[in-house]
């Protein structure tokens, strides 16, 4: 009986991936990842020469049974997203829940995620969050929204540059003119940034700075 060991990668900074983690990489027989070239493009930075496979949203149904297959097969077997935490926001839920139902062993390595990062370096109270990840694109967007209008505990959203103006602009009209917020961007990276302010000061410092790479948003609790 084989294992799937999941392995989160860096979402910037190189250097912070683990020892351990590469070492899996390193000694694993099949690596299952998100984009093979972003993975290969992280391997070959390692030194390390392995077997990759995709696996990603738009096929992981149809691969599911063959992909559970070869792990039984296998010794070992990682899954990685392009960056961070598998699972996460990410493909990989349907796999992990795959092995668990065939009785496969886990192991899951702690490692670099923007959630925590971007929460501790907001000021928001960190004790209690609710974490909500991407908004839907077009339908269903308020909804979604007002479900977490009264929550008392810091909120947390992954949203990307395209949209954030979109989404400030929504929070203020659903949530109120005095809700603070912070947009972090590019976590673990050469321009990695916090800006404070209400939806509206964000949303106008965002018309005006175009914002680029990845973003996480955090929004303090209902008071």
């Amino acid at each position: 009986m084989g294992k799937l060991i999941i392995v989160p990668t860096p979402i910037g900074n190189l250097e912070d991936i683990t020892l351990r983690a590469i070492r899996h990489l390193k000694e694993c027989n099949l690596i299952y990842a998100e984009d093979t070239r972003v993975t290969r493009r992280l391997l070959t930075h390692l030194k390390i020469d392995n077997r990759i496979v995709a696996f990603h949203a738009h096929n992981e149904h149809r691969i599911l049974d063959k992909c559970i297959e070869a792990i039984e097969q296998n010794e070992t077997t990682v899954l990685v997203s392009d960056a961070g935490t598998p699972g996460i926001s990410d493909p990989g839920y349907l796999l992990i829940r795959e092995c668990i139902k065939n009785n496969i062993a886990l192991e899951c390595l702690p490692g670099p995620t923007a959630i925590i990062p971007a929460l501790v370096g907001s000021g928001f109270p960190s004790e209690r969050f609710h974490f909500e990840g991407f908004l839907p694109h077009k339908k269903g967007r308020e909804t979604r929204i007002l479900s977490i209008s009264d929550l008392t505990c810091t909120i947390i959203y992954y949203e990307s540059p395209h949209r954030i103006i979109k989404t400030l602009n929504q929070l203020l009209k659903l949530l109120g003119e005095d809700r603070k917020a912070c947009v972090v961007r590019e976590i673990s990276k050469i321009y990695e940034s916090f800006h404070h302010g209400t939806f509206s000061e964000l949303s106008a410092y965002f018309t005006e700075h175009k914002p680029k790479g990845e973003i996480v948003l955090i929004i303090a609790g209902k008071s």
